[in-house]
């Protein structure tokens, strides 16, 4: 596979791990760690060699290869991941067309990288999901269409489970325009399905 391809690959995989994680929170008022993580890592990665280098290693992506290999599948216990991700792909093309959103977001991102260096990982990345949150409501709520999350009150209600679903709704965004400016497009989920199932299965074997 060639290295484009696999940056590709990788980046449309960020989509689904983050829109999975999205899925589990909402669900189960629960999610992997590590794999938020990774979506954190690359909301803070703007300039880099590589999607494994944005993502903090392709180890740390087994999520979203996994989920975006079920989805292309049709295992249908991954509707909500493939509804979410839909949704991010129809924002991300006018998220694209506005300077304004890109700058403020890249400046403020820029910021929260460094908020809570005085704290421990876990407690620093809450922190900075908190400020994601704040971040994602004053920009990317603005876009139609919003994404209605489903999932149950109870965890939906939580501040910080709130906060997470919020980021990790900005990390898949920016999975969907790392696609696209890889070459990425609607087509190749349409009309290339087998050709994106072999990619995402040699980067789990690989």
């Amino acid at each position: 596979m060639t290295k484009i391809a696999n940056d590709r690959t990788l980046a449309l995989a960020g989509v689904f791990q983050a829109t999975e994680l999205v899925r589990q929170a909402a669900g189960h008022g629960t999610w992997s760690g590590y794999a938020a993580s990774s979506c954190l890592h690359s909301l803070f990665t703007l300039e880099s060699e590589s999607s494994e280098e944005i993502y903090g290693g392709k180890e740390k992506m087994r999520l979203g290869i996994e989920t975006l290999l079920a989805v292309l599948q049709g295992d249908g216990r991954y509707t909500e991941s493939l509804r979410y991700s839909v949704g991010l792909m129809q924002i991300e093309r006018k998220f694209r067309r506005s300077s304004r959103l890109q700058n403020q977001l890249g400046d403020r991102l820029e910021k929260i990288s460094l908020s809570g260096a005085q704290f421990d990982q876990h407690d620093r990345e809450d922190l900075q999901a908190h400020e994601i949150s704040l971040l994602y409501t004053d920009t990317i709520s603005t876009l139609s269409p919003r994404i209605v999350v489903n999932g149950k009150p109870q965890y939906l209600k939580t501040e910080r489970t709130v906060d997470w679903v919020r980021t990790l709704l900005l990390a898949g965004l920016r999975s969907a325009v790392l696609w696209h400016q890889l070459g990425g497009g609607r087509f190749d989920l349409m009309f290339g399905r087998k050709k994106i199932i072999r990619e995402a299965e040699a980067l789990l074997l690989g």
